[in-house]
Order: C-alpha cells, then structure tokens, then sequence
C-alpha cells in the first residue's frame, strides 16, 4: 500500500468529521433546529438565486434530499422560490434578507475562528490549502 494514500486517508476522515462538526455548529447557529445539510445549502445561496436541482448535483446529494432541506429553509423563513426569468417553467431557490443576515452573521463568527486558528500560518499558506481544497472537491464520483 502506498502510505501516501494512507496519510490522506487518514487526514481526510478527521478532517470530515471534525468539518461535520462544525457544520451542524453552524446550523445551531442559525437556528437551533435546522440540518447540517441545510446551512451548506444556505451559504451556497449567497450569491445568485440557484435551482432545486443545480444544488443537488453540486453536493452530489439526492433532489429529494434537497426539496425536504430547502422546504424546512422556506418554513423557517430563510429562503424564498421565484420563477426563473431565464426559464418560467423553472423555479429559482433565493435566500430571503433574513436569511441572508443569519448567513452573514454566522459566517462572520466562523471567519473570525479560522483567522485565530491560523494565525500563525503565512497568508500563502491559507491561499494554498484553499487551492488545494478547490481542486479536491471539484473532483467528481
């Protein structure tokens, strides 16, 4: 066995349990019954309306999965659905303000952590791990 491989492996199973970790933190965050799951969702948000089914293939995660996620997003407020102008037939997934401002706030939270974490890394460094993280998750199953 290539112990290269090993490293990574291992590496990579702390590194996706403490990230669930932190995700479900998140979540709290935005409110105290929301889904891990649904604040990926959120943040993905941010910037454009985006649809149902964009979103599952970008987490590679079930349209059903989604539909039940951004339905709890809806009740709660947090996000809104609107026809897309590009296609009526369509439907565009939107944060609300309120969401927008729950995203923002807990984001700023989670920025001001990573900056403490890493602190002593070179800014290099970070712009690195954040290349590398990019190029990994852009690979596809």
């Amino acid at each position: 066995m290539d112990h290269v491989f090993l490293d990574l492996e291992r590496e990579l199973a702390v590194f996706y349990r403490r990230a669930r970790g932190i995700a479900a933190e998140m979540a709290r965050q935005v409110d105290p019954g929301l889904e891990p799951g649904a604040y990926a969702l959120l943040a993905q948000l941010e910037g454009e309306g985006r649809r149902a089914s964009e979103l599952a293939g970008y987490f590679s995660i079930g349209k059903a999965t989604v539909s039940r996620q951004l339905h709890a997003l809806e009740e709660l407020g947090l996000v809104d659905r609107e026809p897309d102008p590009a296609d009526g037939r369509a439907v565009l997934v939107r944060l609300t303000e309120e969401g927008r401002r729950r995203v923002r706030r807990v984001r700023a939270v989670r920025h001001a952590e990573y900056m403490q974490k890493l602190a002593g890394w070179d800014r290099a460094e970070v712009a690195e791990l954040a290349r590398l993280l990019r190029r990994f998750n852009e690979l596809r199953r």
